[in-house]
């Protein structure tokens, strides 16, 4: 049994406008050859496709379940080929974005409504890191553009960077944790007898990286900064967290921020950045675009 996707376009063409007739103007052929097609068509198939009736041509049970299946392989070649000229013209089939946990993905949604309008045969894939994993993504292969990595790790050779801009980190507690109601400054001693909350680096093969957990201290690990700052409102530890993730927790007084002896407001850098070599559109794109919007993504507010 053999079928073309020249022989599904004409099933098509047929089932659609009702009549061989028809069929051959659109397909823009004479109408012999349309039903010397269907001929060769049912011969290769073994079994008819369609039955006539009058001017009409209707299609026979298995003719309707060759067209369904055959209209999902048109579309399916149909995508193959405008990714193929899409990649012709320099835009990637695939762009691979890590985004750090600092920023909820949902931000970046209006930014890839945007860009499907310009480029809707771009597959986009994210995935969420922390730390240093944002690193570890590009420099494995993982990813093609990091979004927040942090800025104090010296690029690698082969990446390029740009800012994106600075998050501000408060240390907090939960409203009926003991330490809500202790005075400020309070110092590291006390801070040590209280469990802490921290985010798992999602480095693979980059060094893990802690920050501000102190020696002896009990340690809670979660995997992002959403479930850190879940485990604290919980009461289950304390923590440092992104001030511009936590300003209704503050506003209504579920979390409360506390000032830490000889410790101010805790500010990173965040980069983006990307493999050099890389001069694909679409990540040009993203690159342009972030340089505009990237301030918005750590603007204080919900996702």
């Amino acid at each position: 049994m053999r079928f073309s996707l020249e022989d599904l376009a004409v099933l098509d063409a047929i089932a659609r406008r009702g009549s061989f007739a028809a069929a051959a103007e659109e397909l823009h052929r004479v109408p012999s050859s349309v039903t010397y097609a269907v001929k060769n068509l049912e011969q290769s198939l073994g079994f008819p496709v369609f039955v006539r009736q009058g001017r009409r041509a209707l299609l026979t049970p298995a003719g309707e379940t060759l067209l369904e299946e055959g209209r999902a392989l048109l579309h399916q070649a149909q995508e193959v080929a405008r990714r193929v000229e899409r990649v012709a013209g320099g835009w990637e089939s695939e762009l691979c974005i890590a985004v750090t946990d600092l920023i909820p993905q949902p931000r970046l949604f209006p930014l890839i409504r945007e860009f499907e309008t310009v480029s809707a045969q771009t597959r986009l894939r994210l995935s969420t890191e922390v730390f240093g994993g944002v690193w570890d993504a590009l420099l494995e292969g993982r990813a093609d553009l990091g979004v927040g990595a942090p800025g104090d790790i010296p690029p690698t050779a082969g990446c390029a960077v740009q800012p994106l801009g600075e998050a501000s980190f408060l240390f907090v507690v939960a409203s009926r944790h003991p330490l809500a109601s202790h005075p400020e400054p309070i110092p590291e001693r006390v801070i040590r007898l209280h469990q802490a909350v921290a985010a798992a680096d999602s480095s693979r093969h980059l060094p893990a990286r802690t920050t501000r957990l102190l020696p002896g201290q009990q340690v809670l690990t979660v995997g992002d900064q959403s479930a850190k700052r879940a485990a604290i409102l919980a009461g289950l530890g304390i923590g440092h967290l992104p001030s511009h993730m936590i300003q209704a927790d503050l506003a209504a007084g579920r979390l409360v921020a506390k000032a830490l002896e000889g410790n101010g407001v805790a500010l990173h850098n965040l980069v983006v950045a990307w493999r050099s070599g890389h001069r694909g559109k679409a990540l040009a794109w993203f690159r342009a675009r972030l340089a505009e919007m990237g301030p918005e993504l750590l603007a204080a507010g919900p996702p």
